[in-house]
């Protein structure tokens, strides 16, 4: 009934686990970018099918995984470092097996853990739309990509766990230099900030275009690293998260101090001023 994708480059310490986490599955499929290490190897040893495809961005790397031949109608997108639970699997293949026409996708919670630790309060963005009607959804945003559903999203109960330190502090901040990059670059050219809609961020019926409109105006703000932190510290209260959530509040906030110093790097060479 349900078809898994997962996204990979260079994946051998992740991706065992997450296939483990979806061994119920008979249509497995890994869109692979170039890995240099035993990701290919570790797939089909596993039974995955797989398939190549050079990275350009992220949202076009997800259209190419959903253009693949499916053997289901719905397919569960996972990166390697996520792992489904049981009890997501058990609610999805009983959702697919009685959903309405007309939802195209189903929104289910993801928890982030940092040296053990569920990031309960500090996780800035905690429900993600992962299981999809394969005619029916496109990602759109080169960074941090955006999944646009042609009908309606319900929800689920159960979560699914994500692992972003699973390779270190060192990978998790290379991993962010890279991303800063990119967001600077939308930001300096001003595509981060279209869509910046007040009445979007507070009303929209979809989560996701409330998140989009108020992550352009998040972007508009000053002093946003600080603002940034302050939130996730107080506000969102990751200091209930202990030790973990503390640092995680720090380190996205120096992940935004990235984003706005590479921004006015990039502002000052158009202006072709010294750098």
């Amino acid at each position: 009934m349900i078809s898994v994708l997962i996204l990979t480059r260079n994946e051998e310490l992740d991706l065992p686990g997450c296939l483990d986490s979806v061994a119920w599955c008979d249509d497995v499929h890994v869109l692979d970018s170039g890995s240099i290490d035993r990701t290919v190897t570790i797939a089909r040893e596993h039974g995955a099918s797989v398939s190549m495809r050079a990275f350009d961005n992220y949202a076009a790397q997800r259209n190419a995984g959903l253009a693949l031949p499916f053997c289901h109608g719905w397919v569960l997108v996972l990166d390697a470092d996520e792992r489904p639970t049981p009890e997501l699997v058990t609610e999805m293949q009983q959702a697919v097996a009685h959903v309405q026409d007309g939802v195209s996708g189903f929104r289910m919670r993801r928890r982030d853990y940092l040296w053990g630790t569920w990031l309960k309060h500090a996780q800035m963005t905690p429900f993600y739309v992962r299981l999809l009607r394969v005619d029916r959804a496109r990602y759109t945003r080169e960074i941090n990509e955006v999944v646009d559903v042609q009908g309606t999203v319900a929800s689920l109960n159960a979560p699914f766990d994500h692992f972003p330190f699973s390779k270190g502090l060192a990978s998790w901040v290379a991993r962010h230099n890279a991303y800063s990059s990119a967001e600077a670059d939308l930001l300096a050219n001003g595509t981060a900030v279209q869509g910046a809609s007040l009445r979007q961020a507070l009303f929209a019926a979809d989560f996701h275009q409330r998140r989009a409109a108020q992550k352009a105006i998040f972007y508009g703000l000053p002093l946003r690293p600080l603002i940034k932190w302050l939130y996730l510290m107080f506000v969102r209260r990751a200091v209930l998260d202990g030790r973990a959530g503390m640092m995680y509040a720090t380190l996205m906030g120096y992940y935004e101090y990235l984003i706005e110093l590479k921004r006015h790097e990039r502002l000052r060479e158009r202006a072709k001023l010294p750098l």
